[in-house]
């Protein structure tokens, strides 16, 4: 089996008051007023790009509620949870709906170069080993250093993807 590797985080299925989070100035940070919308989309845009032969990574908050797991049988491809922070129920909880569970993914580009998938980004004295490193837990933030954006970081938080996986060999090609 084979197709896409796709990779996303924070889709936090099932969670009212994502729906009413704000941007530091003032605007919403996503679209939808209520959580069941707001899955409605995620899942449409998550099947219009994903194959059921391909491989997405989840980096993390999925769900927040354990009724909200089913929704996971809704999205196409073979998944694999990288554990966020509001991933708190126990493993049984998500046998079902992945493949894999993970704390990081660590993975090669073409050219060799290393690359560690998380969901809180790491820590840049651990970035060292690492070209670059694939996160989510930002949401509409990216790390900065010296005032601006660091390109060791790549933020694949639902709110940086056009809330739909973003194609792994897409964002490593630039490395």
């Amino acid at each position: 089996m084979s197709g896409n590797t796709w990779v996303i985080a924070d889709t936090h299925f099932g969670h009212y008051g994502v729906c009413k989070f704000l941007r530091s100035d003032g605007s919403k940070l996503r679209p939808w007023d209520d959580p069941d919308e707001m899955d409605k989309a995620l899942i449409k845009n998550w099947n219009e790009v994903v194959d059921d032969s391909d491989r997405v990574y989840l980096l993390g908050d999925v769900v927040i509620n354990r009724k909200s797991l089913s929704t996971l049988y809704s999205l196409k491809g073979r998944k694999v949870l990288v554990k966020g922070n509001h991933d708190i129920f126990k493993l049984k909880d998500y046998t079902d709906h992945f493949d894999d569970i993970r704390a990081y993914v660590v993975g090669k580009t073409h050219s060799g170069s290393m690359y560690i998938m998380s969901h809180i980004p790491i820590h840049e004295e651990s970035l060292a080993r690492f070209k670059i490193n694939i996160h989510g837990h930002l949401h509409s933030n990216v790390v900065m250093k010296n005032g601006k954006p660091d390109p060791r970081y790549i933020c694949v938080s639902v709110e940086h993807t056009d809330f739909k996986p973003k194609n792994l060999n897409d964002i490593i090609k630039d490395i």
